[in-house]
């Protein structure tokens, strides 16, 4: 029993850690589709992969294309966080560093205690609110005290991790009443049909380079999606959640060889005092067998 729960373990951190860096290739090719693309019309590609792929698999499983009436709401309501959220994070991802882009993206997982106490009526414990400030702490570092970056793109990212942790507590809401694919299917389909006129009234034509590198986002971002569900679905969140970081660590390297960014000392210090806050919280969890 103990070697089939460790074996589990294992293939969790691996798909976990496939999430972590399609991601990471996800985002770098969005910055190198370059800023001159809109986010929504980056945001539209990256979602009519993950449609289709979605789609496929509704037809592979045989589960149809219908959802239940009550679910409805909940649906369109992490749809719409989740079209926002992404605006955003494509928007903050093509104008600042990578990295910290990825990192400030993983302040979600704070603002998911937030909404999860006031929408889903969960307790908020000390050692969350201890957590929660100690992140933010970090937060203000990455964004550099001396204001010698842009303020706008840094702002937008934290917005971004704020609808992302709003839609993951419907997420968390719907994860036993939708199979999972569902679920991006409704999202990727919304997301396609309300960008879809903003895109045809403002099209920028692009390079067949600038179509390729959107083309790849949507692909790896497909392939994270599917590596996080896989990962939780053979270990607990409690025993993996932590590797979910290797994201920002994956986005670091791929940004400093393919376009020559390096992350800056104060940005460095933010990511230890929010990762350090973010492996409290896990250790807590772990101990108390959350």
């Amino acid at each position: 029993m103990d070697r089939i729960k460790s074996n589990h373990l294992f293939v969790g951190i691996f798909f976990i850690l496939v999430s972590s860096l399609g991601f990471a290739l996800m985002s770098l090719f969005v910055k190198l589709a370059g800023t001159d693309i809109p986010s929504i019309q980056a945001v539209l590609f990256r979602n009519s992969v993950s449609m289709i792929v979605s789609i496929g698999m509704v037809l592979y499983y045989k589960k149809g294309f219908t959802y239940l009436k009550s679910n409805h709401k909940y649906l369109l309501v992490r749809s719409a966080l989740g079209t926002v959220g992404m605006v955003l994070f494509f928007y903050s991802i093509s104008r600042i560093p990578l990295a910290d882009a990825n990192m400030i993206n993983k302040l979600s997982s704070f603002f998911l205690i937030g909404f999860s106490a006031v929408f889903l009526r969960e307790s908020v414990k000390l050692y969350q609110v201890i957590a929660i400030i100690i992140a933010f702490l970090g937060t203000i570092l990455v964004f550099r005290p001396t204001f010698e970056v842009d303020l706008i793109s840094y702002f937008a990212a934290l917005v971004a991790a704020m609808f992302a942790g709003a839609a993951y507590t419907m997420l968390r809401f719907l994860r036993d009443k939708v199979v999972y694919y569902k679920i991006v299917l409704y999202f990727s389909t919304f997301s396609v049909v309300v960008l879809a006129p903003f895109v045809l009234l403002n099209y920028v034509p692009m390079t067949s380079m600038q179509l390729l590198y959107l083309i790849l986002a949507g692909t790896f971002a497909t392939v994270g999606q599917f590596g996080i569900t896989l990962a939780y679905r053979f270990a607990q969140a409690s025993d993996i959640s932590i590797y979910n970081y290797s994201n920002v660590v994956f986005a670091s390297i791929l940004a400093f060889f393919f376009i020559g960014e390096v992350i800056k000392p104060l940005s460095l210090l933010g990511y230890l005092i929010i990762f350090s806050a973010s492996y409290y919280m896990f250790v807590i969890n772990k101990r108390k067998g959350i």
